[in-house]
């Protein structure tokens, strides 16, 4: 299973596709399936029957997958999608870093 520079939580940004130019944060990530679901991002309409999680049943909008590669990690300092680094601070702990400013993403 590869392993990807994004995690659930971060804030991302789309940079392929009809919703380039959009923000989000990921809700989920599909590593398997290289996909990740970002808020606000990629709705798509679904008609659903009636169930006990829509009683009233009728046209739903979904957030649905979009692929990995779509989306990169969106730098505050920056304020643009940024490529990501991993390091080692002093202290021993494994932090995220944006490759053009140096700014410290997240610590791990």
């Amino acid at each position: 299973m590869p392993k990807f520079s994004i995690r659930s939580g971060d804030e991302v940004i789309v940079i392929r596709g009809k919703d380039k130019g959009k923000r989000g944060k990921v809700r989920r990530v599909f590593p398997r399936e290289e996909k990740v679901i970002v808020e606000g991002v990629n709705i798509a309409k679904k008609a659903v029957r009636p169930s006990r999680r829509y009683p009233q049943g009728g046209i739903v909008e979904i957030e649905m997958p979009l692929h990995i590669s779509k989306v990169m990690l969106y730098c505050p300092r920056c304020e643009r999608g940024v490529r990501v680094g991993r390091k080692f601070l002093e202290d021993g702990t494994k932090v995220r870093y944006c490759k053009k400013c140096g700014e410290i993403l997240e610590k791990t």
